[in-house]
């Protein structure tokens, strides 16, 4: 029996004004990315709790990448500036985790942006690809 390359699964938190639509921009300009990806849309990036992160890794995921509007062009005036504090404080707090720090990405993008999304998502693939599999994985993982 061949064995098949393994296909990181990746959450990716959106936010609904302007990353969603640079994930949907992708789509519908048939950008070629990884099918493996699960987009999570969200009102603001804002609104990404660190557990809905940590549940991620949790059920599966071995990659979680966070996007929302370009820094000072929130809908909800800060909801991005929280995001990268967050961010911030998740990639140390997934360090004593034991997780990989590549395993975990922050990525701003405006509705136009539909290149730049997938080209994140190939990259942050290939990295996981390199990194394997997740190793708190207790739902699944890549296949």
């Amino acid at each position: 029996m061949k064995q098949t390359e393994y296909t990181p699964n990746i959450v990716a938190f959106t936010c609904n004004w302007c990353s969603y639509g640079s994930a949907d921009l992708a789509g519908i300009s048939r950008i070629q990315y990884p099918p493996s990806v699960k987009v999570v849309r969200l009102m603001c990036s804002g609104r990404v709790d660190p557990l809905m992160v940590i549940e991620s890794f949790k059920n599966g995921a071995d990659g979680v990448m966070v996007t929302g509007c370009h820094l000072g062009d929130c809908h909800y005036s800060t909801g991005n500036y929280r995001t990268k504090a967050r961010f911030e404080a998740l990639q140390k707090a997934m360090k004593l985790m034991g997780l990989h720090p590549d395993r975990l990405r922050l990525l701003w993008a405006s509705a136009s942006e539909g290149q730049q999304w997938a080209e994140a998502i190939i990259d942050m693939t290939e990295r996981l690809r390199e990194i394997g599999p997740n190793p708190i994985n207790n739902g699944g993982g890549g296949k």
